[in-house]
């Protein structure tokens, strides 16, 4: 049988499964608003890299060996967060070309998050079954915009193990301060 012999229906099959089974791709319009932003933060850790950043987690700590077991099993971490110094330094539409990847099979939006104050979220999860194997979470507000992409199998309960490691900001509860917290006037 010759290539040509192949059905186009059946390649562009094959190519769209192709695409699903990598990862979302962050588009480079997102990394030109870096020149707008007052701050930026780009994490770009695939399984190679992971693997070397996970090196440095001390064995002595116990949360730090819960985050190099999580670790251990992900293709890759991606961050995109930026702080701007007054509104309209991007736009919405700037998140679509993310949006219209997370339509593919396997992907489903869990959280959705609109306020009259334009602080927005969306967190979105990839699955094989009853496996999660992506997490997406889109942060927008008016001077701040944000781009989580954690790639590969993990367990829900372990997410909030790697808030705060890897370039991936705090997120889940906070805990109770201790001390005297009063401000004096």
């Amino acid at each position: 049988m010759m290539v040509q012999d192949i059905p186009r229906a059946l390649i562009v099959l094959a190519f769209n499964a192709v695409l699903c089974a990598q990862g979302i791709n962050i588009p480079r319009n997102l990394d030109k608003l870096a020149e707008r932003a007052t701050e930026s933060v780009d994490v770009t850790l695939d399984g190679s890299l992971l693997q070397l950043a996970s090196g440095f987690l001390s064995k002595d700590n116990a949360d730090e060996v819960k985050v190099k077991k999580i670790v251990s099993k992900l293709k890759g971490v991606y961050v995109r967060s930026f702080e701007f110094d007054k509104e309209g330094q991007y736009s919405i539409s700037d998140l679509e070309a993310i949006r219209s990847q997370l339509k593919a099979p396997g992907w489903s939006r869990i959280v959705g998050v609109k306020s009259i104050k334009g602080e927005n979220s969306e967190v979105y999860l990839k699955r094989d079954g009853n496996q999660i194997t992506g997490l997406v979470v889109l942060s927008a507000e008016p001077k701040e915009l944000t781009v989580v992409n954690i790639d590969g199998p993990i367990d829900p309960e372990q997410l909030s193990e790697l808030s705060g490691h890897m370039g991936i900001p705090r997120f889940g509860r906070s805990k109770p301060e201790t001390g005297n917290t009063a401000r004096s006037k």
